[in-house]
């Protein structure tokens, strides 16, 4: 009987996950969860199957005539229809899967995109379909209590070869919100009473200020939609009467929120939005309020505050086995929303088979997560026309740091150089920080500047702390715009002629030092990989230079920073640029690399160079790099640009 199931492809194509790839159970690798046996089998769940497409390489190259002015195929974006019927999986294909799950009791369902298949059942019934018991386990890192497989799933080959990923067995946390707060040590000055400020509509009243719009606060820690205006020469669009009518902006996140407070940020700054125009989906029955709802709040905010007159849909999931991807997935399917993005992501190598397959060599970076099934979503989402954006994170270049720490005693791990997913496909657009110039004093210390607006990395405040106070005060590393090579992903074709491209590093792992067994080598990273580099676009998100937000949960008004800020500004900005060009604008990277490309940079062009700062690793510097990527934008010159059609990337 084995003979009929394909045993070997399921170990590195399907992600099903007998490990999770939260960075709360890297440690089982050493310190196992405790298995708490079988599942309750009654227990119901939902698992999404995600299908091969046909013709992909065909598929690459339409994507790229569509956003290549001269190609025949320019601007002409398929509806979900036309990507099914020519890229997705056929009937008969589909039959065979629904077939088989049917056969095994499950009742599934069948997205408008001929891609995504969601199967429901109980864990009994999942367990029996993929030959592979359910059991509960409780993490030893965090003490949450999950269910996955206990060994390794199976398939019959003739669906498995049908089959690219599997997503929701594992019922794990494990996606982070890009957001992070300003620094809060002894000595910061109070920054002005934000709550006092809204609770009068008074954020206005510190225009005088600032320049230019008049919601802007001029404030570094409580700049607004109209600061962003400001700095990114936005205000010429709004003058035009640009403001966003008749687009829609999709928020994909993993928490639910209090639509209200949108409305209260809004109205708090004197901003005037369309009335009614927030949609909530809840995606695999929705998220809750909990701790991300911030994120979710300032999404809205920010995205619907620089394109006040933009519809916009929030998809919501649960955080956990396959939420993300299927509130992704629904979001693209429907074919709604002209741009998405999202705040949430995790770092790339946590989808790799060294990690989560027990015996796997730790050199093996293949897929065993996510990657596949995201990529093939953005490959939808892009032939249609709709401009992806998602937060590079706030770990500057060291993506683990933040969910692992870094130590060298016992119990700790390594920090290698590694990018968060899916900001790290090459089919969506990553947004990197930068830190704004202001002026800081921090625990009575001298007062210091930064000059010029630079990439985000807090080892500026580091070094401040260290030169005052002396080594040891404070440890920030890495906090900062996330940026880096991916070691997944090839070097797409946008950057092949793109000055400043870099190739992953030497001596790259990540390694658990096991209080037991000495250091254990988890993940060795290939060196000198050609691979996709991020951040593509970077606005500020410097938390000491952030924002105002409004989040009920979070108690009101509070001030935050990260790139989860840059995501929806960027996905704002695009809903713009969608009204004054009467048209989807689609995949934003290969149209912004040639024009990078082409022009450079100065007054007259869509981009600023970002040559100070660091993220802890790379450095500002002229053109591309992995901190602030091509730089940032000049939002009018964007759109001019744009509409001129002089730029064009050919393979």
């Amino acid at each position: 009987m084995t003979r009929h199931f394909h045993r070997t492809a399921l170990a590195t194509s399907l992600a099903v996950a007998f490990a999770s790839f939260s960075s709360a159970s890297l440690a089982a690798n050493a310190q196992p969860d405790v298995d708490m046996g079988v599942a309750s089998g009654s227990q119901t769940t939902t698992v999404t199957l995600t299908l091969k497409l046909h013709n992909q390489p065909a598929l690459e190259q339409y994507i790229q005539d569509t956003v290549t002015p001269g190609s025949a195929h320019f601007q002409q974006f398929l509806t979900t229809s036309q990507f099914a019927s020519q890229y997705g999986a056929t009937a008969a294909e589909i039959a065979q899967v629904q077939t088989f799950l049917k056969q095994k009791g499950l009742t599934s369902q069948v997205l408008d995109n001929h891609m995504t298949i969601r199967a429901t059942g109980t864990l009994a019934q999942f367990g029996a379909a993929f030959s592979t018991p359910i059991h509960s386990y409780v993490s030893t890192a965090s003490g949450q209590r999950f269910h996955r497989p206990s060994s390794t799933v199976l398939l019959p080959s003739a669906v498995a070869n049908l089959v690219v990923a599997t997503s929701g067995l594992n019922s794990e946390k494990k996606y982070l919100s890009h957001r992070i707060q300003a620094l809060n040590v002894s000595g910061v000055p109070t920054k002005p009473s934000l709550k006092s400020k809204l609770a009068t509509t008074a954020l206005t009243e510190t225009a005088s200020a600032s320049t230019g719009n008049p919601t802007a606060t001029g404030e570094p820690g409580s700049f607004t939609v109209g600061d962003v205006a400001n700095f990114y020469n936005i205000n010429p669009l709004y003058k035009h009467g640009v403001t966003g009518k008749g687009s829609t902006v999709a928020i994909v996140t993993l928490s639910n929120f209090y639509p209200a407070d949108a409305q209260t940020y809004w109205t708090g700054i004197g901003l005037t939005t369309k009335p009614n125009r927030i949609t909530q989906v809840h995606v695999d029955g929705g998220s809750v309020i909990d701790d991300g709802s911030g994120e979710t709040a300032l999404d809205v905010e920010q995205s619907g505050g620089l394109a006040p007159d933009a519809n916009i849909i929030v998809y919501d999931a649960p955080n956990a086995g396959n939420g993300f991807v299927d509130a992704f997935a629904q979001a693209v399917s429907d074919n709604k929303a002209d741009s998405i993005s999202t705040s949430w992501g995790g770092p790339e190598i946590y989808n790799f088979a060294a990690l989560n397959v027990d015996g796997a060599s730790v050199t093996d970076t293949s897929d065993v997560g996510d990657l596949q099934t995201f990529h093939q979503i953005f490959l939808e989402a892009a032939v249609q026309g709709q401009s992806v954006f998602a937060a590079s994170g706030d770990s500057g270049a060291y993506d683990t740091v933040r969910g692992l720490g870094v130590g060298t005693t016992p119990g700790t791990y390594t920090a290698p150089l590694t990018v968060d997913s899916p900001a790290s496909d090459p089919y969506i657009t990553a947004a990197g920080g930068t830190t704004r110039p202001y002026t800081y004093s921090f625990s009575g210390g001298p007062t210091a500047s930064i000059t010029q607006e630079s990439v985000w990395g807090w080892d500026y405040i580091q070094n401040y702390f260290d030169t005052n106070f002396g080594a040891g005060a404070i440890d920030l590393f890495s906090v900062g715009g996330g940026g880096g090579v991916s070691v997944y992903w090839h070097t797409p074709f946008y950057q092949l002629f793109t000055s400043g491209i870099r190739t992953s590093e030497t001596k790259q792992s990540l390694v658990y030092d096991d209080p037991s067994a000495g250091p254990t080598t988890l993940l060795e990273l290939p060196a000198h990989f050609r691979g996709r580099n991020v951040p593509d676009i970077a606005l500020n998100a410097d938390p000491e230079t952030g924002y105002t937000v409004v989040s009920t949960y979070d108690g009101g008004v509070i001030s935050e920073g990260g790139t989860s800020f840059v995501a929806p500004q960027l996905n704002g900005i695009s809903a713009l640029l969608t009204q004054s060009n009467h048209h989807r604008i689609g995949l934003w990277n290969p149209q912004v690399y040639a024009m990078q490309n082409i022009f450079g940079y100065g007054k007259y062009t869509p981009f600023t160079d970002i040559r100070a700062g660091d993220n802890w690793f790379y450095q500002g510097k002229h053109g591309y790099e992995p901190g602030a990527g091509i730089g940032t934008l000049d939002v009018a010159n964007l759109d001019l640009y744009l509409k001129s059609g002089l730029f064009s990337f050919r393979r």
